[in-house]
């Protein structure tokens, strides 16, 4: 799978079941595997609030389908 497919999934909480926020870049190790999801968090254009990242770590990942990715275990 490519990042470009990655991003154009929405995250989700799998605990309450809300918009996490969509992936905007990954952080790799040196060994090539990624550890962590960058995601952007509640983005509104309409009053130009600037977005603030949350850090994903990979394993939180519990399911990964066609249109979203579940996770659990966030503290936003």
């Amino acid at each position: 799978m490519r990042l470009s497919e990655l991003q154009r999934k929405n995250i989700i909480n799998l605990v309450d079941g809300s918009f996490v926020g969509r992936i905007i870049d990954v952080v790799i190790d040196e060994n090539g595997k990624i550890t962590d999801l960058v995601l952007e968090k509640g983005k509104n254009k309409m009053f130009f609030v600037e977005s603030s990242e949350i850090l994903i770590k990979f394993e939180q990942i519990k399911k990964l389908g066609s249109d979203v990715i579940l996770i659990e275990n966030i503290n936003t």
